[in-house]
């Protein structure tokens, strides 16, 4: 059964620009994606990989820990960590998980045809100009934005010794926003492009949310004005695929690192709180239930924290 769901979760992948667009699985299954491995190329760093396949820096980083990101040896084996598990929220509208650094999609279905989920890296706040988490919506859209630098950020220029910013930064190839701006109801808030795209899927914006400008354009295109956004944080994911548990670990964000000091333990708290949700589903099966972990493939996710989903279950 379990090769059966990972065949068809491979067949129901329909590409769509850089990011892919993929069936949203039953309520009860929890991951979506497929891995892949690539030979490396001289001719690539492992950041232009990732901007192929619409991976972040990080993401990349995480999933190729021993390879080097400038210099991959020719023919080395790459790993394109391309397979999710889905943050736990409301599957509707824009969810966005910080410590993932990544957005996803969940757009309203087209009568007679099946919910997708599309997902995208992000880059996001440092931690001095953080995200800030809850719920809000997109109240505007703009393509060509102009950018109006706030006070707090042309001083933080100066202060850095830098030339002092302009007033007004027309739409243009120099302008920060990019090409195309999703304005949130959190005032001072965007999800928008970048004359920078080789950051995204870093922790380096002043709290906007930055993306490839060919993922932004693709976005832009697609959500509504008034569509919900959920900006959670969820560095341990779990989810279910047909019986097995699986789990996907990311850092903890810069500022909650003291409550993460013990790293298993967060995962084992998550796990069972987990557990218990699933339990008390009225369609759980006694295959669920009765779930066993394999504590050495728990222990080698923990250390690697490899940023796509384990399975974690016997």
């Amino acid at each position: 059964m379990r090769k059966f769901f990972l065949l068809l979760a491979t067949l129901l992948a329909t590409p769509w620009g850089q990011a892919a667009s993929w069936i949203l699985p039953p309520a009860d299954i929890d991951i979506f994606g497929q891995l892949q491995v690539i030979p490396a190329s001289r001719d690539e760093t492992l950041l232009d990989i990732a901007r192929r396949y619409s991976i972040g820096q990080d993401e990349m980083l995480w999933a190729n820990p021993l390879i080097d990101r400038w210099l991959p040896p020719d023919g080395a084996d790459v790993v394109i960590p391309s397979r999710y598990i889905i943050p736990q929220a409301e599957r509707n509208g824009l969810v966005i998980n910080l410590p993932e650094m990544r957005l996803y999609y969940f757009p309203k279905p087209e009568k007679g045809k099946k919910p997708t989920v599309i997902t995208y890296p992000i880059s996001i706040g440092r931690m001095d100009w953080r995200t800030p988490l809850g719920k809000t919506t997109v109240v505007r859209k703009q393509k060509d934005p102009p950018w109006i630098p706030p006070q707090s950020i042309k001083m933080e220029a100066i202060a850095a010794g830098n030339p002092p910013l302009p007033d007004y930064v027309p739409p243009g190839p120099n302008n920060p926003l990019g090409r195309h701006a999703l304005y949130l109801g959190t005032a001072g808030y965007l999800i928008h492009g970048t004359d920078k795209p080789y950051g995204i899927g870093m922790r380096v914006t002043h709290g906007c949310l930055r993306m490839y400008p060919e993922d932004i354009e693709s976005l832009f295109d697609r959500v509504p004005i008034g569509t919900p956004v959920q900006l959670i944080n969820q560095p341990i994911k779990l989810g279910w695929l047909a019986d097995s548990l699986f789990i996907e670990l990311h850092p903890p964000l810069e500022e909650d690192e003291e409550q993460y000091a013990d790293y298993m333990q967060k995962v084992r708290e998550e796990i069972d709180r987990f557990l218990e949700k699933s339990n008390n589903d009225k369609k759980a099966n006694s295959a669920r239930k009765n779930i066993v972990l394999d504590e050495q493939m728990l222990e080698l996710a923990v250390f690697q924290k490899s940023g796509y989903p384990v399975m974690i279950s016997k």
